[in-house]
This record gives C-alpha cells, sequence and structure tokens, in this order.
C-alpha cells in the first residue's frame, strides 16, 4: 500500500471553461492522472509550464490558502489563482493529518505580514530577517511530520549553503512521515537522493534523472567552461 499523505492527482477537465487558458497549457491539457511514489517530488520545467499552476491547484484543493501558509490561514490581499483547483480531486493515505504548509515565494511577504495573528502573538519576526533567513526559520520551526508541505521554488531567496541546509531539513522530516512537492530550477535541491523528478514541457509531463534536468545540464556546462560558455551566448 502506498503510504504517502498525497498519492493522486486526478484532473476532471469537464469542469475546466471550454475557453480556459488552462487548456492550452501543453504540459496539462492531456492530463488526467498523477500518481507518487516517492515522499519527496519534484516539478521542473521552464517558466510558463505549468508545474506552478499544478502545484497551486493541488494547494487549493487540499484546503491551504491560495496565497499560503498552512490550512488555518484565511486572508486574501489579491485573488489571483486558477480555477484548475476545481478540476482536481485528491486521492489521499491512510494516515490522516491536519498538517503542512503552502509556499509561494512571491506571496511570502504577506503570509509573514498576518503569521503573528495566527500564531497568537508568538511572532518569529520574519520581517526583522532577510528572506532567505525567514524562510528557513518557517521550514525550522513551524515545519513537522505527518505534514504535506507544497512549496513553490523555495530555493529563490536561499544561497548554494543554505539550500543544502534546507535539503538537510526536508530529510529529517521525512524520516518523521512529512510529504514534499516542490517546484524549482535549483539543481542542488533536485539532487536529493530518492527524490521522483517530473519534467513539464509541451510533450506533456515525464518522469525524468536528475542528469537530464535542464537545470543541471545548463549549470553543468556554465561551471565547466563559464568564460567560454558567456563568450559564446554573448556573441550569439
Amino acid at each position: 500500500m502506498n503510504p504517502l499523505l498525497l498519492r493522486e492527482v486526478i484532473l476532471d477537465w469537464e469542469k475546466v471553461d471550454s475557453s480556459s487558458y488552462l487548456r492550452e497549457i501543453p504540459s496539462l491539457r492531456s492530463l488526467e492522472s498523477f500518481t507518487f511514489s516517492s515522499p519527496v517530488a519534484f516539478f521542473v520545467g521552464e517558466n510558463g509550464s505549468g508545474k506552478s499552476t499544478l502545484l497551486e491547484a493541488i494547494a487549493v484543493s487540499y484546503g491551504f490558502n491560495p496565497e499560503g501558509g498552512t490550512r488555518n490561514y484565511r486572508f486574501s490581499t489579491h485573488s489571483s489563482h486558477s480555477d484548475l483547483w476545481q478540476a482536481v480531486s485528491l486521492v489521499k493515505g491512510a494516515v490522516p493529518t491536519n498538517g503542512g504548509y503552502f509556499f509561494r515565494g512571491e506571496t511570502f511577504y504577506n503570509v509573514a505580514t498576518m503569521e503573528e495573528e495566527y500564531r497568537g502573538g508568538r511572532s518569529l519576526r520574519f520581517h526583522e530577517q532577510s528572506h532567505g533567513e525567514s524562510f528557513l526559520s518557517l521550514v525550522q520551526n513551524s515545519f513537522s511530520g505527518k505534514g504535506l508541505f507544497l512549496l513553490d521554488e523555495p530555493e529563490s531567496s536561499l544561497s548554494p549553503q543554505r539550500q543544502l541546509a534546507f535539503l538537510r531539513e526536508i530529510s529529517e522530516l521525512v524520516k518523521e512521515g512529512a510529504q514534499f512537492i516542490i517546484a524549482t530550477h535549483s539543481p542542488i535541491v533536485l539532487a536529493m537522493e530518492g527524490a521522483e523528478i517530473y519534467n513539464f514541457s509541451e510533450d506533456g509531463i515525464r518522469r525524468c534523472e536528475y542528469e537530464e534536468t535542464e537545470s543541471y545540464q545548463v549549470m553543468k556546462m556554465f561551471l565547466e567552461n563559464p568564460k567560454g560558455f558567456l563568450h559564446h551566448l554573448l556573441k550569439e
């Protein structure tokens, strides 16, 4: 039996308006279901490929606030999420949980502003820290086992060293029963052992190996010969 907190995502396209832009996203338009087999899953792909759109739909369908936070957060500063969540059905695991968190970098300032109210005055003082420090503080103080964590490009504020620290935190939480679904461009984050990687492209969504990801390939070419890489790029 699949022990994960979230086992499968099923899409019913009849619940999506026939004129919706969602039907024009190549990676999603033929998607009927999506099954997870590892406690850590990465969504990769170029900007606009649909990975954040699917992650958001899963989060909202699961009960998270569209702007982020736990399932107890209920606020809205600007409603911009898509209607895809209405077409999503989730197959959950046998272990019930109320834990988890939905993180999206572009709205974390709003979540941090509301955080003191939701924590009953026990603030983690996110606004007194850098973006990267506040994110790691969130992970270390608010994330716990037996929770589902949906993270959209969490590396955006983290230095390489902090990305490694983030991976260590994920590893410890997974041992406690946590499950992560992460949209990322980071070749460091993607290197986590045992994770499954799904590539979003014009050909749909397919499972791939770490070395097949564009993030790894581009970074590898750049680091092997940065001056030559940039010379060729800028000359073109």
